[in-house]
């Protein structure tokens, strides 16, 4: 003697089982954008990558437990919590978590503890990884790396400048110095401390135009 068949698997929604359904429609777009083309019968088409998959159920929920059962079922779609989802229709997709997007009870007149229900569940994929900063603004993706350019060496040439910077305000205040000693003498052309005065004056054209270069350099480097 044969031995009866198992009934299926109910259907699962969450911690929700899901009885007496009476329908499961599986609903998919390709993903596919119709493109016209002159002078071409029929449309050019261009997959742009599918939807997500969308699981209408229709039962009843039925017995003492019906309205704690549909009470769940709204807290679910209410909330809009991701919850796995299994069903017998589901063999060959790979969902991983699903939302309630659309629920809709019925009483049934005449019945009492009797709800019918449609559920509509919705894939909702994971994220992908958040986009990372990469070193030298992207570019070593264009093989920077592979020529051996070492991108810590900015922060090299950053202190460099800074040093830099700190040479040049030392001899700019030894700069100011002998020309205030100077211009204490107030000599003319030919007095004794003017060759000084003039190798200061030097001194000063050119730490001004460190100045300049030292900052400039900075600035193009990031630092202070």
């Amino acid at each position: 003697m044969t031995a009866p068949a198992s009934p299926p698997p109910m259907p699962l929604v969450g911690d929700i089982a899901l009885g007496s359904v009476q329908q499961i429609d599986h609903v998919m777009s390709a993903g596919f954008q119709r493109i016209a083309v002159p002078g071409l019968d029929g449309d050019v088409l261009q997959r742009a990558g599918r939807g997500s998959h969308a699981i209408w159920i229709r039962g009843l929920l039925s017995g003492e437990t019906a309205m704690a059962e549909l009470g769940k079922l709204q807290k679910l779609a209410a909330e809009g919590t991701e919850v796995p989802f299994s069903a017998d229709i589901t063999v060959a997709l790979e969902l991983e978590q699903v939302v309630v997007s659309d629920l809709r009870a019925q009483a049934v007149a005449g019945t009492a503890d009797l709800v019918g229900y449609e559920l509509c569940l919705v894939e909702s994929p994971p994220l992908p990884p958040p986009a990372e900063v990469s070193g030298f603004g992207g570019l070593d993706d264009f093989g920077i790396g592979d020529l051996g350019f070492d991108a810590d060496i900015m922060g090299d040439l950053a202190d460099l400048a800074s040093d830099v910077a700190g040479a040049v305000d030392a001899v700019m205040e030894v700069a100011d110095q002998l020309t205030a000693l100077a211009s204490l003498a107030d000599l003319d052309v030919g007095g004794p401390l003017q060759p000084m005065a003039d190798a200061v004056s030097g001194v000063g054209k050119a730490a001004g135009t460190f100045d300049t270069i030292s900052a400039s350099l900075t600035a193009l480097l990031g630092g202070p």
